[in-house]
C-alpha cells in the first residue's frame, strides 16, 4: 500500500514528514540538503551532525568538482584521439587553416576548437550522370532524359542525343576541401563541357557507330585535364556512353540510312569475297601461261641452236666429202619419211606409170627381217625395190608390145 493512500503508514513518506499532516508540499531546501549529503558521502565527505568533521556543503562541492574534472578529461581524450579508417583521410585544420593530412591509423591532435579533423572518404566511387537521371522504384530502375544536357550538335551540323555516366573518386582530400567550393558540381560542368567539345568535333556517323570508344577516351582525358587545372582533387576512373542516337523526330530517316549503310557494307563484302575468289585463279592461270610460254621459248631456242649446230657439223662433213654426205642425207631423209608410211608410190625412170608398193603387206608376208634403222640396210632394201620396180616395168612394156602386134 502506498504511503499517501488512506490507511497507509506515514513512515514511508519520502520527504521525511512522518509526524506532519498532508497540509503542504515538501521543503525544497531540505531535499537539496539531503542530496548534497548523499553526494558528499559518495565522494568521501561526512554527513551533517558530526562535531569536528567536514561540513556537508564543502564535501558536496569537492565531489562535484572531481566529477567535472573526470568528464572534462574524458571529453578531451575523446576529442584528441582520432582513428582514421583505411578508406579515409583526416584533414587537420587549426583555427580553420589547413595544417596536415592524417593517414589511416591512430593519431592524436589538439582538441577543439584549436584543431578540427575533417574525415574524407577517398575510396568511394562516385557517379555523375550527363544527359539523363536515373531513379529506382522498387526492384526496377528507370531513367529520364534531360534534353538540355543530352542534345548536342556535331561537326556535320547534325543533332545527337547522347547520354554519359562518369565514375570518379577523390585523390587529394586537401584539394577537395579547400580549392573549389563545390567540386562535385565542378566535375559535372567540366564533363558536360568536354562532351560537347568532343562531340562537336566529330561527325554524326562516327559518334553513333565505330567512334564510341575513341570518343569516351577523349572525353575522359579532357575532363581530367580540366579538373587538374582547377585543382579539384578529383580523378575520373571511367566514362561510359550509355546511349547515342538521333532525336526522335528524325529516327525513321536515320533507320533508313543505317539500313542503307548496312546494305552497302554487305555488298562491299560480297564483292571482296568474289574478288578474293576470282583474282587468285586468274593470277594462277596467268602464271601457268607465262610458264608454258617460257618453256616453249626455251624449247624453240634449244631446238634452233641444236639445228644450227647440226648444220654446222654437216657443213664441215660436206666440205670434206660432198658425194658421200649428199648420199647419206638423202638416205636419212628417206628413212625418216618412209618410217612413218606403210605405202610407197615409186616412179620408174623413163616410164609413164607409177608403181604402188604395199609395204605393210610386204613386211607382214615377208619372212625376212624388217628394215633396219641403219642407213646401209635401208639403202639395200631401197635398191632391191628399185630393181623389182624396173623388172615389173619391163614386163609391162613387153605385154604392151605384144598386144599392139596382135591388133595389127
Amino acid at each position: 500500500m502506498a504511503w499517501n493512500e488512506p490507511g497507509g503508514s506515514k513512515d514511508n513518506d519520502p520527504w521525511g514528514n512522518k509526524n506532519k499532516g498532508d497540509q503542504g508540499p515538501p521543503d525544497l531546501d531540505e531535499v537539496i540538503r539531503k542530496m548534497q549529503n548523499k553526494l558528499g558521502g559518495l565522494f568521501g565527505g561526512k554527513k551533517g551532525g558530526g562535531g569536528g568533521g567536514q561540513s556537508p556543503g564543502k564535501g558536496g562541492t569537492a565531489g562535484m568538482g572531481i566529477m567535472i574534472l573526470v568528464l572534462v578529461g574524458g571529453w578531451l581524450v575523446y576529442d584528441m584521439v582520432h582513428i582514421i579508417q583505411p578508406a579515409e583521410r583526416g584533414v587537420v585544420m587549426r583555427f580553420g587553416e589547413y595544417v596536415d593530412t592524417m593517414q589511416p591509423g591512430l593519431g592524436v591532435r589538439l582538441p577543439r576548437p584549436i584543431e578540427t579533423v575533417e574525415r574524407v572518404d577517398v575510396a568511394q566511387i562516385r557517379n555523375v550522370e550527363i544527359g539523363y537521371r536515373s531513379s529506382s522504384g522498387g526492384r526496377s530502375t528507370t531513367s529520364t532524359s534531360v534534353g538540355s544536357e543530352s542534345l548536342m550538335l556535331t561537326r556535320d551540323e547534325n543533332i545527337v542525343d547522347a547520354q554519359f555516366a562518369v565514375q570518379y573518386r577523390i585523390k587529394s582530400a586537401r584539394d577537395y576541401l579547400f580549392n573549389v567550393r563545390n567540386p562535385d558540381l565542378t566535375l559535372r560542368e567540366s564533363t558536360e563541357s568536354a562532351v560537347r567539345e568532343v562531340v562537336g568535333k566529330s561527325n554524326m556517323d562516327f559518334v553513333l557507330t565505330e567512334g564510341r570508344g575513341e570518343i569516351v577516351n577523349r572525353i575522359q582525358a579532357l575532363t581530367q585535364d580540366i579538373l587538374d587545372r582547377y585543382e579539384t582533387g578529383l580523378i575520373v576512373t571511367s566514362v561510359n556512353m550509355q546511349d547515342a542516337q538521333p532525336p526522335d523526330q528524325v529516327q525513321d530517316a536515320f533507320d533508313d540510312a543505317v539500313k542503307a549503310r548496312e546494305d552497302r557494307i554487305r555488298l562491299i563484302n560480297e564483292a571482296e569475297a568474289y574478288s578474293n575468289n576470282v583474282l587468285p585463279r586468274a593470277r594462277g592461270a596467268a602464271a601457268r601461261q607465262i610458264e608454258e610460254a617460257n618453256a616453249y621459248k626455251e624449247e624453240v631456242v634449244a631446238k634452233a641452236e641444236g639445228e644450227a649446230q647440226r648444220f654446222e657439223n654437216i657443213l664441215s662433213e660436206y666440205t670434206a666429202a660432198p658425194d658421200v654426205t649428199r648420199q647419206r642425207l638423202y638416205l636419212e631423209t628417206m628413212e625418216e619419211v618412209l618410217s612413218n608410211s606403210s605405202k610407197v608410190m615409186v616412179d620408174v625412170e623413163g616410164g609413164n606409170n607409177i608403181m604402188y608398193l604395199p609395204l605393210d603387206r610386204i613386211m607382214r608376208d615377208s619372212d625376212s627381217t624388217p628394215l633396219s634403222s641403219s642407213s646401209s640396210d635401208f639403202s639395200s632394201a631401197l635398191s632391191g625395190l628399185k630393181d623389182q620396180a624396173q623388172s615389173a616395168q619391163q614386163l609391162m612394156r613387153r605385154d604392151s608390145d605384144v598386144r599392139s602386134r596382135e591388133r595389127r
